[in-house]
């Protein structure tokens, strides 16, 4: 009996002594998985892999919201230049077209000028050059508000000459395009503030310098795309009556 019961014992503590090596084996395994995340272990995610998807989503939105913006704006203009056709083609005693005022040639020089400083600044951005950047980012302003202050000399001019919208749908066609247009070229120096505020002061970091460059890109594409839109709505103006 005697020997039974130790037996019985031995049996009943052989259990105990394996749980609690499982105990300790599993509470070292954990200690070991929390180090993981902290140091950069292949079990625990990294501090950069994020931050690196984060920055991947964000250019790829920019660009699509850049894209989307343009799409729109070119349906805008697409369909105004629609019914300026229709309408010039139609002969009507009431479309009496006018000279354009020299305004609208210096606005025309200007907006040319205005793509070749961009595309200056963008080209220091990808060097990371943060002073010529800046330069070429305040002069491309300056540019978009020499630009507006044309347009809006332009107006005034034809107001003067006693030029009205009233019985004249090429007037109204003129206001109207010139008008929109400079919205637009408004909306672009908003954007273009954004980017200058960036280049203010030197990159930060890597991801920074990456951010100024999406940026730098998305809006040097619309700002080129409005250039590109002023050239047709001045062809169409000046030479399609």
């Amino acid at each position: 009996m005697k020997l039974g019961t130790v037996d019985t014992i031995d049996e009943i503590e052989e259990p105990k002594r394996r749980r609690s090596s499982i105990s300790t084996s599993s509470g070292t395994g954990n200690g070991g998985g929390r180090k993981n995340p902290g140091g950069g272990g292949g079990d625990g995610p990294s501090g950069d892999e994020p931050q690196d998807d984060r920055d991947t989503f964000t250019d790829k939105k920019s660009r699509i919201l850049t894209w989307f913006v343009m799409l729109v704006v070119l349906m805008t203009f697409g369909g105004l230049l629609a019914a300026y056709v229709v309408i010039s083609t139609n002969k009507l005693d009431e479309w009496r077209p006018f000279d354009l005022p020299y305004q609208l040639w210096i606005s025309t020089l200007l907006i040319v000028i205005g793509s070749g400083t961009y595309s200056q600044a963008l080209k220091h951005t990808f060097r990371a050059d943060q002073q010529k950047a800046k330069l070429w980012f305040l002069i491309t302003t300056g540019i978009g508000v020499a630009f507006i202050l044309s347009q809006i000399t332009a107006w005034i001019a034809l107001s003067n000459r006693g030029i009205i919208m009233k019985g004249n749908p090429y007037i109204g066609f003129f206001y109207m395009l010139t008008a929109v247009h400079a919205a637009h070229i408004l909306g672009g120096l908003i954007a273009l503030s954004t980017i200058l505020r960036r280049s203010w002061k030197p990159a930060v970091s890597e991801a920074d310098q990456q951010r100024r460059v999406t940026l730098a890109q998305v809006i040097g594409w619309y700002w080129h795309f409005m250039g590109v839109i002023w050239i047709v709505l001045f062809i169409f103006l000046g030479f399609w009556k």
